[in-house]
């Protein structure tokens, strides 16, 4: 069965359910899910038998309980199903014993990837899209491309195969990943699936002309999707690339990122899936504004979501009725970049607290920053009387390092802020900071400890108690492609976990404090991997599929990757070139080199990145007290979003306010 058959697809389920009770979790394979949807195969063919159905079968690229509230992937689950002519199923990766199960089959074969809607294998739907929000999934996507049937290499599928596609921040470079996509998308995906859709709907209904090719280069012509087999790269004898340059008449030599620009008009998703198994997030969550402004140089995320677009109080207030209503969860995260930013939040909390008084609804904002929070704010948001933990993320331990990274919060910011929390009844207070930023020493990291120390005592002193806690939770830093940071060396593995293990002996040699600070990090070899993937280039590739070959599953959690694995396939793959893992991670970049990412247009202009990153190095070494404030509210920095793509910040305040509801 294949993307270009009419018949339906025989469900696995009768094959699959038997041996459901020999797995962990056989709930996460069964489907059926509250707000699920499972559609007839032919759903577009009309009355009259004419039209066509186009169906796709979307994956974030991780277990169940991690993929299943992922908001991207369920957003574009509804904003497809809700048109008549639109098949759009999940999947997810399958546990290592599932996948033993899978390969093994029965009497019929092996038993294919495949939806837990409609338990459909996913090589008969006629677009396969994942969702990355990290490059760890990448082997999750090689596994499941290969359980499903469908050739790794994007080169050697036919017509008779899905479309691969890839979306999410993760695409923002798809390089290491170029050789196994057919596409991949940048941006806000809720208009950019319909207008693909439309595409393959057209193609299918003139009777495939052309083929697979056709298909491809009808989207790539568009300017808005990437299609990775129809651009050149060339290297120069230095390892560089030389130059990415379209291989065909017609295709764009730049490719833009989608921007959807009034969120009210798309309040998804209205019906959220109600997980039958545990996950990570058991609430239910609103994205109350996209994009972020603030500028850390560090930050993918708040560079590549450029500019700001708020939904109004109303739609906010809409969208969390409608969630509680048709779910049953008891939380709603209020979530964002940096959700206390909204221009109207106190309006927000105070309305969804006043109309959900005395209810079993909790509120929260699952991360604040430091400059953001007041005590009037979080005193509405844990109303019901549950009162979780605070968490702040001041990224850089020392004064300094918060000016390089343009995170403007000072000690006594955070002093202050947490001496309010503290007194005002919290007790605990969760510190997120980075290890191995750009300029880095030992003692810019030893300085988490004496923050974490003043305050406990600020805790103490306030409350009158000493039960007081506060929890340093530390990730290593990784350069990301479209930042400022883009160009850095990043820091080995062997300096990050001594700078480390430093603190932490700091921490638990204090007989003050040491006790009431927990401590919590991962050690630097993941990053590296990270690292490799998030600025790699199609050589990559090769190491991924190593890894795959080797047994690499699951990189994103602990306890199933391996950093000698990776290091021994990059060894392999390499061999031969200039390149190898130290060129792609710890090598500082400089303005010449081609990035592998310069076609790939996220409106940033490259020559501010630059011009902010050598700000950057100027405050690391004093010559320079450069501050980049939000251009939400000062004249624009010439970042190059708004001009490049047609758009702008979109800010309250509405005035409006939210009327308390009956809850029934």
């Amino acid at each position: 069965m294949t993307g270009l058959d009419t018949r339906a697809p025989e469900s696995v389920f009768p094959r699959l359910e038997p041996k459901l009770p020999g797995v962990s979790k056989p709930i996460q394979y069964v489907g059926g899910e509250l707000n699920s949807t499972v559609k007839d195969w032919d759903c577009g063919a009309g009355d009259s038998g004419e039209g066509q159905t186009v169906r796709w079968a979307l994956m974030y690229p991780d277990a169940y309980e991690v993929g299943l509230p992922n908001q991207g992937v369920q957003i574009l689950y509804e904003v497809l199903n809700e048109r008549d002519w639109i098949i759009a199923e999940r999947t997810y990766a399958v546990w290592p014993d599932m996948e033993k199960v899978m390969r093994e089959g029965d009497q019929q074969g092996p038993i294919p990837q495949f939806t837990v809607d409609g338990h459909r294998p996913v090589a008969a739907f006629d677009v396969f899209g994942l969702s990355f929000s990290t490059e760890l999934g990448y082997t999750n996507m090689l596994n499941a491309l290969d359980l499903a049937g469908i050739p790794l290499h994007a080169a050697d599928r036919t017509d008779e195969h899905p479309v691969v596609l890839a979306g999410g921040h993760a695409a923002f470079n798809p390089e290491p990943i170029a050789d196994f996509l057919d596409a991949a998308v940048l941006g806000d995906g809720e208009e950019v699936v319909l207008a693909i859709s439309e595409v393959v709907r057209e193609w299918k209904a003139e009777g495939r002309p052309g083929g697979r090719e056709e298909l491809l280069r009808r989207l790539a012509v568009s300017g808005g999707v990437y299609v990775p087999r129809f651009y050149d790269v060339a290297y120069g004898e230095d390892g560089a690339i030389e130059a990415v340059v379209p291989n065909r008449p017609g295709i764009p030599f730049r490719v833009r990122k989608h921007t959807l620009m009034d969120l009210d008009a798309w309040p998804y998703p209205r019906k959220p899936l109600v997980p039958l198994a545990e996950t990570v997030h058991e609430r239910f969550s609103v994205e109350i504004f996209r994009g972020c402004t603030r500028g850390c140089r560090f930050c993918q995320a708040g560079m590549i979501t450029r500019p700001v677009r708020e939904r109004s109080i109303s739609t906010i207030g809409d969208m969390v009725e409608n969630g509680v209503r048709s779910t049953g969860f008891e939380e709603v995260g209020l979530l964002s970049l940096s959700s206390a930013d909204h221009t109207e939040i106190g309006d927000v909390a105070k309305g969804l607290a006043d109309r959900y008084d005395g209810t079993n609804v909790s509120l929260s904002l699952p991360s604040t920053r430091v400059d953001a929070f007041n005590i009037t704010l979080a005193n509405e948001f844990s109303r019901n009387g549950r009162r979780s933990g605070l968490t702040f993320a001041p990224e850089g331990g020392s004064e300094r390092m918060r000016k390089v990274i343009n995170k403007m919060v000072t000690e006594d910011d955070l002093i202050r802020t947490v001496a309010a929390a503290y007194s005002h009844g919290w007790r605990q207070v969760k510190l997120y900071f980075m290890c191995g930023l750009p300029t880095e020493t030992d003692e810019d990291v030893l300085q988490i400890a004496e923050l974490a120390k003043r305050v406990i005592a600020t805790g103490r002193e306030v409350s009158g108690r000493n039960d007081i806690r506060c929890t340093v939770s530390i990730g290593g830093f990784v350069p990301k492609a479209h930042t400022p940071f883009q160009w850095a060396a990043q820091l080995d593995h062997e300096t990050t976990d001594e700078r480390l293990k430093k603190l932490r002996d700091t921490v638990r040699d204090d007989k003050r404090f040491g006790r009431a600070i927990g401590f919590r990090y991962h050690d630097g070899k993941p990053g590296v991997i990270e690292g490799l993937l998030s600025r790699g280039d199609r050589r990559v590739g090769r190491i991924l599929e190593e890894v795959w070959r080797d047994g690499g599953r699951f990189d994103g959690w602990s306890e199933h990757f391996s950093f000698d694995r990776w290091v021994a396939a990059a060894e392999r793959a390499l061999a031969g070139t200039v390149v190898d893992l130290d060129w792609f991670t710890i090598r500082e970049r400089d303005y010449d080199e081609v990035l592998p990412w310069d076609h790939l247009d996220s409106g940033l202009d490259k020559d501010w990145l630059w011009s902010d990153w050598e700000d950057a190095l100027a405050v690391a070494d004093g010559s320079a007290d450069i501050e980049v404030e939000d251009c939400r509210w000062t004249p624009c920095y010439d970042c190059g979003v708004c001009p490049e793509m047609n758009t702008e910040i979109q800010i309250g305040p509405t005035g409006q306010k939210l009327l308390p509801l009956s809850v029934v």
